[in-house]
């Protein structure tokens, strides 16, 4: 009896060890803010809603999302235990296996895939797919090669919601491409930052991603803040489209003039803690501008 129980509570705790690794390889802080973007997508296309397609999207989402990140870190293995903030992730360390990740990486994605196709349609599905392809196979290398790489990288960064709104409506839309196009921009300074900031690890694994020879000047900072002016008209093109009303297109405007200033503090000083806030400033934009929208439809 007391073997049946030990087996039971270490399968229990394998099981629990499992999910931690899937959770932490999975990067679930940023599959899970993918696959919200999605359902911002969906909930802005939407006239009714209906709860069972946003739960299948976000779980779909987060799986599809998963597979990318793992097919990340699978490639950039050897480069992940060079840099301080990554030498630590469950592959560089040996916690989980190149196969064991492969094989969570493909049942991720034939998973979300499927629920995608299935329960909402398969143009989502498709650009799902695209989205996947693209981040971990023409991305995640080019992330070597040069800042091209970004742009790249944005292209996928700024699909979910056009997943999200083609999960509601079967089509490809200019409003759908308006609420792309606002996320797409935002990677710029957004990704830039973060470069800046772990710019020294970024060298020692080969990465260049930041724009002008890869150097933090005033060229670098200035880029990096005409991208986020660029913020100021597209988040009122929702508004001026009919997508929301105006207490969200304000919203938007309010927070990339936010956003702008801290770049102005960046082309000041070029200083990490400047890059810090602009880093920042970015993770807060994004989200709120897109809950009001939703908010401001309803």
């Amino acid at each position: 009896m007391n073997l049946i129980i030990s087996k039971t509570i270490f399968a229990l705790y394998m099981i629990i060890e499992n999910i931690k690794i899937f959770f932490e390889l999975s990067k679930f802080r940023l599959s899970l803010l993918v696959s919200l973007s999605s359902v911002f997508g969906f909930l802005i296309s939407s006239k009714s809603v209906d709860i069972n397609d946003v739960f299948i999207l976000l779980i779909a989402g987060y799986f599809v999302s998963s597979s990318s990140v793992i097919n990340n870190q699978i490639f950039e293995r050897d480069s992940d235990k060079l840099m301080e903030r990554t030498k630590k992730r469950p592959i560089p360390t040996d916690r989980v296996s190149i196969k064991k990740s492969i094989i969570i990486s493909l049942t991720s994605m034939i998973i979300g895939l499927f629920l995608i196709s299935f329960y909402l349609n398969i143009y989502a599905a498709l650009l799902s797919l695209i989205s996947l392809l693209l981040y971990s196979f023409v991305y995640t290398p080019m992330k070597k090669i040069g800042p091209i790489a970004v742009f790249i990288g944005a292209i996928p960064g700024a699909l979910p919601p056009l997943i999200g709104w083609v999960a509601s409506t079967g089509q490809i839309t200019l409003e759908a491409l308006i609420i792309f196009s606002i996320q797409f921009i935002w990677q710029f300074p957004h990704f830039w930052a973060i470069a800046w900031m772990y710019d020294d690890d970024y060298k020692k694994a080969g990465f260049k991603l930041l724009p002008n020879n890869g150097e933090k000047n005033i060229k670098t900072a200035v880029n990096i803040m005409i991208y986020t002016l660029f913020l100021i008209p597209l988040g009122l093109l929702p508004t001026i489209f009919g997508i929301t009303g105006i207490i969200s297109g304000a919203v938007a405007v309010l927070l990339a003039i936010i956003f702008l200033a801290q770049t102005f503090k960046l082309i000041n000083d070029y200083s990490r803690d400047s890059a810090l806030k602009v880093m920042f400033s970015s993770f807060i934009y994004l989200p709120i501008v897109q809950i009001s929208y939703v908010l401001d439809k309803i």
